[in-house]
C-alpha cells in the first residue's frame, strides 16, 4: 500500500509545474495552427467559388413566361456543365437585351426542322405531345391556338437549326419573349440547364416531374 502511495506521489505534477511559462507551447507551434486554419479555410472558399463559378450556381426566375412549369420568383439550381437535351430547361444570355438572362425550353436542336400546327408540335416531322404545357388555365375560346402556327422557314427564312444554335421557347407560349420573336440562341450564349428547384419549400425537388 505504501509502494503504491509512493509511486503516485512520484508521477504527481505540481501546479507551479503546470503554469511554469517553460511548459508553455511555443508560439511557432501556435503560429503554425493559424496559419493550417487559415489555408484551409482559404482553399474551402477557394472550392466554393470555383463550384459556383463553373458548375452550380442559384438562378431565380424573373416573370411568367414559363409557367405552369416554372413562377416568378422561383429560386433554380444551375448546371453549367451538363449537355443540352431537347425539351431541356436553360438559361441563357438574352440575345435582344445585353447584360440579361432568358429561362426558356430547348425546342429544336442544330439541324431540327421546327412547326407547329393546330396546337400540335412537329419536330423533323414527327408529333410531340407537350405535356408540361397547361392551354386549359387561359379559357381559350375555340378557335383560338395556345401555341400559334409557325414554321423555322416562315419564322427565320431557313428550313432548319444552324449548327451551334438552338431554338428555344416559354412554356407560357401567350406571353414569352422566346426564338418566335428574337430568333435562335447560340450555344456560346448559354449558361447552364435547369432542372432542381428549391424555393419554395413546397415544390422542392426536379421540375418536369
Amino acid at each position: 500500500m505504501n509502494e503504491t502511495n509512493e509511486a503516485k506521489k512520484n508521477t504527481y505534477e505540481p501546479r507551479r509545474d503546470k503554469h511554469d511559462p517553460k511548459n508553455k507551447q511555443p508560439q511557432s507551434s501556435r503560429g503554425n495552427e493559424w496559419l493550417s486554419t487559415l489555408l484551409y479555410i482559404g482553399a474551402a472558399v477557394l472550392v466554393f467559388f470555383l463550384i459556383r463559378h463553373f458548375v452550380f450556381a442559384p438562378v431565380s426566375v424573373d416573370g411568367d413566361s414559363m409557367v405552369p412549369t416554372l413562377h416568378h420568383q422561383d429560386r433554380l439550381i444551375l448546371n453549367k456543365m451538363s449537355s443540352i437535351d431537347r425539351f431541356d430547361i436553360v438559361v441563357f444570355d438574352a440575345p435582344d437585351d445585353p447584360g440579361k438572362q432568358y429561362i426558356k425550353r430547348v425546342i429544336g436542336l442544330p439541324g431540327d426542322t421546327v412547326e407547329v400546327r393546330d396546337d400540335v408540335l412537329y419536330i423533323n416531322g414527327k408529333a410531340y405531345s407537350e405535356d408540361y404545357l397547361d392551354p386549359s388555365q387561359y379559357h381559350l375560346e375555340e378557335w383560338e391556338n395556345f401555341t400559334e402556327d409557325f414554321s423555322l422557314s416562315l419564322l427565320t427564312g431557313i428550313q432548319e437549326v444552324p449548327k451551334d444554335d438552338y431554338f428555344v421557347m416559354g412554356d407560357n407560349r401567350l406571353n414569352s419573349k422566346d426564338s418566335r420573336s428574337f430568333g435562335f440562341v447560340s450555344a456560346d450564349e448559354l449558361v447552364g440547364t435547369t432542372n432542381f428547384r428549391i424555393w419554395p419549400l413546397g415544390d422542392f425537388g426536379k421540375i418536369d416531374q
